[in-house]
């Protein structure tokens, strides 16, 4: 984690950025409406948030919190979903934070521990549709979350750079900043996912050709900026060598112990030169940062999804962000963006058939030509 900050957001800055939303904007809050807000729900707005709504209050959709004349029962709710979020987890799939004390035995009683937890825990207050932001008084470069129960999704280092990713498809190079306590766990590395993590699918070859294709996805994620556990170098390494594919290093990557997991990336490297992968990868000569080989990996990740390898959820979130967002919000990935967000929704926790949703969709635009048409 980097510890260098952000630069402080401006109103100039705040309304240029604006102007990349596509949506209404109306006149900004004033200083005294935004003490109101903050003094009739309890938190306060972060520094970023608070000039970015004095530059002026988006409007027109649903998916922006209106907090000049919206209903005050929804704002509340959008306060509280975190927080519900997480208890649901607690509740239904066993979530428990390692800094609280052991999980009773009684579900009951875990429950009103975690609720305990979480009146100490900084307040996240909606930006955008399910993405929040730190409200803490005074601070500014606080990263971006995407939130749905315990699954909390890093989406942009900071209000700037989640702007400009979500709705231009420009990515920042810089890692995720984690900045708050307790949330700062599941930017870390939690049973939440974080798209700008290493991608969480497990090895699907069955053939040596398709364990090449492995390693060459892999190559792909690395070329666009993915980073990789070691262990997942290992496991593609170990697979295509079950599967008779023989190079030089093929055997040691495969036959790395942990305490050697340093030596991984080497001998990837050394594994992709000896198959002559790296002439096979496409360059990058286009408007879009590596346009060709995102196309290239969000058909690998939807074939993912399809044979069960990579969770509906995560890399549908993945594929957001990566693919949709990257490459300027193509049209034809839009249905799929729409179905990741559905099933992001508050109103889906309880619905599992919209994590098959994100499925069909994927068989759907596989059986399709490639790239899709717009």
């Amino acid at each position: 984690m980097t510890t260098q900050s952000p630069p402080p957001l401006t109103l100039e800055t705040a309304r240029d950025l604006q102007r990349m939303l596509g949506a209404e904007i109306g006149p900004g809050l004033s200083e005294r409406e935004l003490d109101a807000v903050e003094a009739r729900f309890g938190f306060t707005f972060s520094a970023d948030h608070r000039v970015f709504l004095a530059a002026g209050l988006p409007h027109g959709s649903r998916s922006w919190p209106d907090w000049r004349n919206g209903n005050p029962e929804d704002l509340a709710g959008r306060l509280s979903r975190p927080v519900e979020g997480v208890l649901f987890d607690v509740e239904h799939n066993r979530f428990w934070h390692p800094a609280w004390s052991p999980r009773p035995a009684r579900t009951s009683d875990a429950l009103q521990v975690a609720r305990s937890e979480l009146a100490t825990v900084p307040q996240l207050v909606p930006l955008y549709s399910h993405r929040y932001l730190p409200g803490t008084a005074g601070e500014s470069g606080h990263p971006v979350l995407s939130v749905h129960q315990s699954d909390i999704i890093f989406y942009g280092n900071d209000l700037s750079d989640y702007v400009r990713h979500e709705f231009t498809g420009r990515a920042s190079t810089l890692p995720a900043r984690a900045t708050v306590g307790f949330w700062s766990y599941f930017v870390n590395g939690s049973p939440g996912t974080d798209v700008t993590a290493p991608t969480p699918h497990t090895p699907c070859a069955v053939s040596a050709q398709e364990a090449v294709e492995c390693l060459r996805m892999l190559a792909l994620e690395r070329l666009i900026g993915r980073q990789h556990h070691p262990h997942q170098l290992i496991e593609a390494g170990l697979t295509a060598l079950v599967l008779g594919v023989e190079t030089e290093s093929l055997p040691l990557l495969a036959g790395l112990c942990r305490t050697d997991h340093e030596s991984a990336e080497g001998l990837f490297d050394q594994v992709l030169a000896e198959l002559g992968l790296p002439e096979t990868l496409p360059g990058d000569d286009t408007d879009v940062p590596w346009q060709a080989a995102r196309w290239e990996l969000v058909r690998w990740w939807l074939r993912l999804i399809v044979n069960g390898s990579l969770a509906p959820g995560a890399g549908g979130d993945v594929i957001t962000y990566e693919g949709w967002g990257a490459l300027a919000r193509p049209r034809c990935l839009q249905p799929l963006v729409d179905t990741v967000d559905a099933y992001n929704a508050w109103d889906a926790v309880q619905d599992r058939t919209r994590e098959q949703a994100i499925v069909t969709e994927a068989e759907r635009l596989l059986a399709g030509p490639w790239p899709p048409p717009e």
